[in-house]
């Protein structure tokens, strides 16, 4: 199954959240934070939405930041997705 957004919705998938702090402390599942860090996995077509015409600024393979509650997270074929609107993308990392 494949997922297509629409309007200015987003697909990313989270990066892999550190497991270990820098003096070489294990985390548990539980002192983790949700990850901010992600890549696009697809993008809408972005068009008009609220009135407002929004232009896709990021492409498929893109490193994001995004906010941290922001999205709906999905699983598809096992694997862990989030759609959120491109407003809630906070930067691309190059």
């Amino acid at each position: 199954m494949k997922l297509k957004p629409l309007a200015d919705r987003v697909v990313v998938k989270a990066t892999e959240a550190e497991e270990t702090t820098k003096g070489g402390l294990l985390l548990p599942d539980t002192a983790k934070e949700k990850p901010q860090f992600a890549e696009v996995v697809a993008v809408g077509p972005g068009g008009i939405v609220d009135g407002k015409e929004i232009k896709m600024t990021v492409k498929v393979g893109d490193k994001v930041i995004c906010s941290k509650y922001a999205g709906t997270e999905v699983k598809v074929d096992g694997e862990e997705y989030s759609i959120v609107r491109q407003n809630d993308i906070l930067a691309i990392v190059d």
